[in-house]
């Protein structure tokens, strides 16, 4: 018996890193997975583990910043797998530029696929969670949040509006017995890079003295999704190797 037996999740962002990590942990524990992102390829080899896991999945490619992207990709995956339980906001992009010099452009995608992706997603498949009277909602926003970091004005600030509107949701609909909580996690090691000095200075502030590994966030988010979270209410976890300590 797993954990997330019978239940339907979709997870954004799910081609790599740290959402390949959760939606595959969700099928090892029972759950059948849509997999949304805008790489294709990679959506369509972790849709095709997942089955090999003998759970049900669809590969989804999708422009989370899109309004009528997202409608069309959350109606695809609920024809496919039927109306989620579970929804992980993981998308995201991250780039370092300070602000005197940022282009407006560059400043406008970080908050399209950073946070209003996070509002559109959540949009289209509230219904049928209250529909169904359950639901899980996890929203992975960043330790940045907290902290803040040179050149990351644009992120940070994306990333903490991830935490408000994490917070705010909750009050609008814990009352149908839908959970919804925030995962800052530190610096991973993942496909998404940052340049080598960054990284290499923000590695300095890890008490742990290292990145963190996919396996070790991956399962704050399966807790999130599992019945269990039921008293966790616009809660916001900080794995992050000591970086932020809360």
């Amino acid at each position: 018996m797993g954990q997330l037996d019978n239940r339907i999740a979709i997870v954004t962002g799910a081609a790599t890193g740290l959402g390949r990590g959760i939606a595959m942990l969700y099928a090892r524990e029972g759950a059948d997975v849509a997999v949304l992102d805008r790489n294709k390829a990679g959506a369509e080899t972790v849709a095709a583990a997942i089955e090999q896991l003998g759970r049900r999945s669809i590969a989804i490619e999708v422009d989370v910043g899109d309004e009528d992207a997202v409608n069309a990709a959350m109606t695809a995956a609920m024809d496919r797998l039927g109306a989620p339980n579970i929804l992980v906001n993981n998308a995201g992009i991250v780039t370092v530029s300070p602000m005197e010099g940022m282009e407006t452009a560059t400043w406008d995608d970080m908050m399209r696929i950073n946070l209003k992706s996070v509002f559109l997603c959540t949009r289209a498949v509230l219904p049928a969670m209250r529909a169904k009277g359950y639901g899980r909602i996890i929203n992975i926003s960043s330790q940045i949040a907290h902290k803040g970091g040179f050149g990351m004005t644009h992120y940070a600030a994306a990333k903490a509006g991830v935490i408000g509107l994490t917070k705010s949701l909750a009050h609008e609909v814990t009352g149908d017995n839908i959970a919804v909580n925030a995962i800052c996690p530190g610096p991973l090691d993942t496909d998404m890079k940052l340049p080598p000095d960054w990284a290499a200075n923000k590695q300095n502030d890890l008490v742990i003295g290292r990145q963190g590994r996919v396996e070790e966030i991956a399962p704050t988010a399966l807790l999130l999704a599992t019945e269990n979270a039921a008293f966790y209410v616009g809660t916001t976890f900080n794995p992050n190797g000591g970086d932020v300590m809360m």
